[in-house]
């Protein structure tokens, strides 16, 4: 392990006790809100800010887009293996487990039917997600399985897709003078 890596976990630890102590001391301190925006262009692309940072979506031809960034459900791959990658290095560190090195894929079976409106009785998201993590490390399967048991616990985006979130959706609606 390197220094940089050394260096890197222990900051998580720094972490992690400074957020047990700022929770311990007043429960508040646990709750946060996390913000998105979007604005549509083109065809059926976005342009979505995420505090300081914006990230460009569209879709590939057959779904109407130029294909010119990842698609909605790509970004939710995305964002389940980079909160795996976390959540792995953060209980990795609370557990003591050692890991060198995290890898992960993952692949989704759509049927488009379900968005399309094309069959009711197909579902709209995934019907199957599939993840794939490799760790690397001197500690035995038993203990790496600890961990994966963990992780599968405690991911925040895994926990989304396992359990049922309550979304309240408003539209707003504007005139506009042609």
């Amino acid at each position: 392990m390197s220094a940089t890596d050394t260096a890197s976990l222990s900051h998580l630890s720094s972490v992690i006790a400074a957020t047990s102590d700022a929770v311990s001391q007043n429960p508040a301190n646990a709750q946060v809100v996390f913000r998105a925006s979007a604005q549509a262009h083109d065809a059926v692309a976005s342009t979505v800010t995420l505090g300081k940072y914006s990230v460009e979506v569209d879709e590939p031809p057959a779904l109407g887009g130029d294909n010119a960034a990842a698609n909605p459900v790509e970004y939710y791959l995305a964002s389940l293996l980079s909160c795996q990658v976390v959540t792995y290095r953060f209980w990795a560190d609370k557990l003591g487990i050692r890991v060198d090195d995290i890898s992960a894929r993952a692949e989704g079976d759509l049927d488009v039917r379900g968005f399309f409106g094309f069959d009711e009785s197909v579902r709209a998201g995934f019907g199957e997600v599939r993840v794939v993590v490799t760790l690397t490390g001197p500690e035995s399967r038993e203990r790496y399985r600890e961990l994966q048991e963990a992780v599968d616990a405690h991911c925040p985006v895994l926990d989304l897709t396992r359990n049922s979130t309550p979304v309240h959706t408003v539209v707003e609606t504007l005139t506009s003078e042609n």
